[in-house]
């Protein structure tokens, strides 16, 4: 007979890594990988364009077989996770649960884009774009009237297409927004069945997302290497040109980012009393993962170990909170997208009302929640944003020079939330979900 062992159990190599002092390889990894990034640039004049290029292909190999790994894993660990959390909670708690996450998940998203408006309007740098020559086609405008109409009269189609007609096709084009919700459906449908015949499903949901956390911890070994490659490789293709040009809306995409993980370390030291330089110490490596890989859905499974172990999180609540966070939780690229808006509107002189920035931040609030837990879904939803703004999209071909050291942040900062969303509820929920367990094994 199979003994099912808790998922944390599993994941060996995973637990060698951390006691190891991953998150100490993933800086060295960083700064090493900088250093080379910088000499093979072809700006140094040390080796031609071709062969820094060559070179950069193979620094990145690790770091791909890193991402591929994980997102060869990622949708079926999605869907047994929400499934298992959202059955390890009675239906009464579960409506109240996942309706105050959703409503949480909206709130600080509002939050961030407020945030985001507040530091653009007031440093304005798209007024300093001039660094770059200017953007094509800029100059005095507002936004085409019908924008805002089709944006209203979208809004019907956008909240029916949330439901996948077909969740095979949302599956193979990695959508998981689809996933996600398709996922929640059938994990509410199960809650619905008797016992006997829910076991089963349950059963086999554990046996994969453990399946799936072993592929991770295999995946794990490779991140300092990864990390390493992937700096290495980004810095020697990025002119060094772009970031003297854009330094300073840097700053505030940076500055925004900052302000909004002090209101998550505020917001956790006021709901739960948890000291936050204490909280930054225990997240410290799925912030590091984070930053390196630009990637939220390559995190998920150490940010879940990370809430259990080290920030005393129910596994249940953990379990459901972590993968639908990874796709619907997006504050700090919320934040980009509204900065970047905002920046591009000042750089071509187009003048914004109060209604402008209404639709702008509802905008922004319904994409970042759509967005791809990949490195450059920001920029990919991005495009929709601006378009639907009235914004011309030109000038983004200068945002993605830059975007993947952007994304790196921001995506720093999501997972930051996602962990913060996972200690607040675990406040009020954790309780109630560890005696639901109890009561089952019992």
């Amino acid at each position: 007979m199979i003994e099912f062992r808790p998922l944390n159990n599993l994941s060996v190599h995973l637990d060698r890594l951390i006691k190891s002092r991953l998150w100490l390889k993933v800086i060295i990894g960083l700064v090493l990988g900088a250093g080379l990034g910088v000499l093979l640039n072809p700006s140094t004049g040390l080796l031609s364009e071709n062969i820094s290029l060559r070179l950069a292909g193979w620094l990145d190999l690790p770091g791909q077989i890193f991402m591929r790994l994980v997102q060869m894993i990622m949708i079926p660990l999605i869907f047994t996770s929400i499934i298992l959390g959202i059955v390890s909670n009675t239906s009464e708690n579960l409506k109240t649960f996942g309706l105050r996450l959703l409503l949480y998940f909206v709130l600080t998203t509002v939050i961030a884009i407020i945030i985001g408006l507040a530091v653009t309007l007031i440093l304005k740098p798209g007024q300093y774009i001039f660094t770059l020559g200017g953007f094509p086609n800029s100059g005095k405008s507002q936004i085409v009237p019908n924008e805002q109409t089709n944006l209203i009269e979208n809004i019907p189609n956008a909240i029916s297409n949330l439901i996948p007609n077909n969740p095979l096709e949302s599956i193979l084009t990695g959508e998981m927004l689809g996933v996600v919700i398709f996922t929640i459906i059938i994990g509410v449908a199960i809650t619905q069945l008797r016992q006997e015949t829910a076991k089963p499903i349950i059963r086999f949901s554990e046996a994969i997302q453990k399946i799936c956390m072993i592929v991770v911890s295999w995946a794990m070994m490779l991140v300092p290497y990864a990390v390493f490659g992937l700096i290495a490789a980004l810095l020697s293709r990025t002119s060094v040109e772009i970031f003297l040009g854009l330094g300073y809306y840097m700053a505030v995409v940076m500055l925004g980012l900052i302000i909004l993980v002090t209101f998550y370390l505020a917001l956790a030291l006021v709901v739960t009393k948890k000291n936050p330089f204490k909280f930054l110490k225990a997240i410290r490596e799925p912030q590091l993962l984070a930053f390196s890989t630009a990637s939220s859905a390559a995190v998920m499974p150490l940010s879940m170990k990370t809430a259990d172990e080290n920030l005393g999180v129910s596994s249940n609540i953990s379990d459901f909170v972590i993968p639908v966070g990874a796709t619907i939780n997006m504050d700090g690229t919320a934040l980009f997208q509204c900065v970047t808006t905002l920046f591009m509107a000042q750089a071509y002189g187009i003048e914004l009302t109060i209604m402008n920035l209404l639709l702008i931040t509802f905008t922004v609030v319904a994409a970042s929640i759509g967005t791809p837990a990949i490195p450059g879904g920001g920029v990919i939803i991005l495009a929709s944003v601006l378009q639907s703004a009235g914004i011309p999209i030109d000038g983004l071909i200068i945002i993605i020079g830059i975007d993947r050291i952007l994304g790196m942040f921001r995506t720093a900062v999501n997972v930051t939330g996602d962990l913060t969303a996972c200690l607040i509820f675990n406040k009020f929920y954790g309780a109630i979900s560890n005696n639901k367990t109890f009561a089952n094994k019992t």
